[in-house]
């Protein structure tokens, strides 16, 4: 099928603003970005002045969840290893990426380790043959330095990314918050926001020796962010993201045993929140990912202490993330390469931005479009957001996978 986006305002690389430009697509390629009117072989689709943006890809979800993924525009999701049996073997990468398709693509991370136990490197090669773009050490941290620069020296010669969790587990075992006085008045076990840093300052000192490509998937401290930002002055293959929640929300949520806003990483201090807000301004933060993880009742309405971390963000992720621009803090082109282009670069594929040749992935959105979060009403397999009852803005109309309407 041929067809040609008009009246759009169209994110392109590269341009400070949205474009009043035209694009066509033949069957599931975008082939044409011009000023040029649809020819009689082509279907108009009339985006009616809306913004016309690339698919998002959702860089570390720990569930395929289709119908929360098409309601927030998420046309690619990379799953994190810690799965039930772990995504270790080569037909668990196979089975995992056909799970959505077509109109959803999963790209399943390969695990570091067998089982995710820290001790045995997996089958990455035979993991990669069978269609894994990255390696993740899935929620934990990898202790053991040798395995950790042997994983990277393997992955740096298959040319894999690295998706690390960075919490020293030395520091971190029980614990379920972040150390400070929201923790000590409410009497739960805490572990300082030093275990970020000093994992992340590790990795870094181990990317340094091998030459391979870490993205640390949530760095939410000031001192992490610090590191991160010392390691790309010095030219080191780095990069690094967060979520919504730690942008936006301090460990005062948790306040009450609020258990949807129990996560991980925990929730930090009201400081290091703005340092995650002066990071994504000045370009540390390479990503922004909703890291989708839905949770039942059955996992949250425990005791603060016992319920599961996690929260469900995949069609919250555009609205929230929105407020960064409203904030003045980026433009609107900068927050599609944080929820797109960048994480597409990440997995090596030909998408993530509106590029003649790369992959139809696109949705049609209005950024000003409010709408209120409630749980009730949640699209996602389970609702557990501690964003819920937030009035937002920015919502999806439209979204074309491979040039097909969904």
């Amino acid at each position: 099928m041929k067809q040609v986006f008009t009246d759009a305002q169209v994110l392109v690389p590269g341009a400070q603003a949205p474009q009043s430009i035209n694009v066509a697509t033949d069957g599931d390629r975008i082939c044409r970005i011009s000023e040029d009117g649809p020819s009689e072989n082509q279907q108009t689709i009339d985006c009616k002045g809306a913004i016309l943006a690339p698919g998002i890809i959702d860089l570390g979800v720990f569930s395929i969840d289709k119908p929360a993924f098409h309601y927030g525009g998420i046309t690619r999701a990379a799953l994190m290893p810690d799965q039930s049996p772990v995504l270790d073997l080569p037909a668990m990468i196979k089975h995992n990426a056909s799970e959505g398709k077509p109109d959803l693509w999963s790209h399943p991370l390969a695990a570091a380790t067998k089982g995710l136990k820290g001790a045995e490197l997996a089958e990455i090669g035979l993991m990669k043959q069978a269609g894994a773009r990255a390696v993740a050490t899935g929620r934990s941290w990898i202790a053991d330095s040798g395995i950790m620069l042997k994983l990277l020296h393997y992955c740096h010669s298959l040319d894999m990314p690295v998706i690390v969790h960075s919490e020293d587990r030395g520091l971190t075992a029980n614990a379920v918050a972040t150390a400070g006085e929201t923790a000590t008045r409410l009497g739960l076990s805490s572990a300082p926001a030093t275990a970020e840093a000093l994992s992340i300052a590790r990795d870094i000192a181990l990317v340094r020796e091998s030459g391979a490509h870490v993205h640390f998937r949530q760095v939410t401290t000031a001192q992490g962010l610090d590191l991160i930002r010392a390691a790309k002055s010095e030219g080191l293959p780095v990069t690094c993201g967060i979520t919504p929640a730690h942008l936006f929300l301090s460990d005062i949520a948790i306040s009450e045993f609020r258990t949807f806003a129990k996560l991980s990483p925990p929730l930090r201090s009201e400081e290091d929140r703005q340092s995650c807000l002066k990071a994504i301004e000045d370009g540390t933060i390479d990503v922004i990912s909703s890291g989708h993880d839905p949770r039942g009742p059955e996992d949250k309405r425990l005791p603060f202490a016992e319920a599961e971390f996690g929260m469900a963000g995949a069609e919250t992720l555009l609205a929230l993330s929105l407020n960064l621009v409203r904030d003045g803090l980026i433009g609107l082109n900068r927050l599609f390469e944080l929820l797109s282009a960048t994480p597409a670069k990440i997995l090596g594929v030909e998408a993530g931005q509106i590029t003649e040749g790369y992959e139809a992935d696109l949705i049609v959105i209005d950024p000003e479009a409010p709408w209120q979060i409630d749980t009730r009403k949640m699209a996602a397999s389970a609702g557990n957001t501690p964003f819920d009852k937030l009035p937002v803005q920015g919502r999806v109309h439209a979204i074309y996978k491979g040039g097909k309407a969904l």
